[in-house]
C-alpha cells in the first residue's frame, strides 16, 4: 500500500471494458492505407480548390523484378521499402485524362493494364446538413451558387484507394479542420466512390 505522499495512479483503459479490439488489417490493405495517406497529404500540400486527381498504384517489388533498371530510377527509400515489404505500393499520377462532365463518367472511361495493382482518386466535395437541402434550387448553376454561398457548407477532400483484388481505404479531410492529424481514415468511409473506383478494374 502506498502512503499519502506518493499516491498510486491507475491509467484508464484506452477503450471501454468489454470492447473487442479491432481485427488487424491484412498486410496488403495496410500498404494501401499508407499509400492513400501519402497521396492525400501530397494533394493537401497544393491547397484547396484543386482538380480531380487519379493515381495508378503499382506493387514496387513486382515492378522492380520485372524491370531491374527501375532501381536506379526510383528514390532510394522506395527501393528500400520494396525490399522490406512485398506489398509496398508506388503511386503514379495519371496525366491527360479525358474530359468528363462528372466523376462517374471520368472513372467509366478508365481501364488499367495488368501491371497496375490498384488505383486512387482524390476530389473535393461540398456537403450541407440535411436541414439545408430543402432550399437547394433545381437549376444546376443556381444550385452551385447556392452551395458556394451557404453559411453551413463544409468543404471536404476525399481520397479513396482500392486494390485490384478488392480491399479499399479512404481518407476524409475537412477544410475547417485542415491538419494531417485531423484526417479521418477507414475502409468504407466513402462507399459509392469505392465502388466506382473498383469498377475500373472490371473486364
Amino acid at each position: 500500500m502506498s502512503d499519502a505522499s506518493s499516491p498510486e495512479t491507475v491509467p484508464l483503459p484506452a477503450t471501454p471494458v468489454g470492447t473487442p479490439a479491432p481485427a488487424p488489417l491484412p498486410p496488403a490493405q495496410v500498404s494501401l492505407a499508407e499509400a492513400v495517406r501519402e497521396i492525400e497529404q501530397h494533394v493537401a500540400g497544393a491547397g484547396w480548390d484543386g482538380p480531380v486527381r487519379v493515381f495508378a498504384l503499382v506493387n514496387a517489388r513486382s515492378a522492380i523484378t520485372a524491370d531491374p533498371a527501375l532501381v536506379s530510377q526510383l528514390p532510394p527509400e522506395v527501393v528500400a521499402a520494396a525490399g522490406a515489404d512485398p506489398h509496398h505500393l508506388v503511386s503514379v499520377e495519371q496525366e491527360g485524362l479525358d474530359a468528363a462532365t462528372d466523376v462517374e463518367s471520368l472513372l467509366a472511361g478508365i481501364s488499367w493494364p495488368p501491371s497496375v495493382d490498384g488505383a486512387a482518386i482524390v476530389l473535393e466535395r461540398v456537403i450541407l446538413p440535411p436541414s439545408a437541402e430543402a432550399g437547394v434550387p433545381e437549376d444546376p448553376q443556381e444550385a452551385l451558387a447556392h452551395l458556394a454561398q451557404h453559411p453551413d457548407r463544409e468543404d471536404v477532400r476525399l481520397a479513396v484507394g482500392v486494390l485490384r483484388d478488392g480491399p479499399g481505404w479512404c481518407a476524409v479531410r475537412t477544410k475547417s479542420h485542415d491538419a494531417d492529424t485531423d484526417v479521418a481514415f477507414g475502409p468504407t468511409l466513402v462507399p459509392g466512390l469505392l465502388d466506382a473506383l473498383s469498377a475500373t478494374f472490371e473486364d
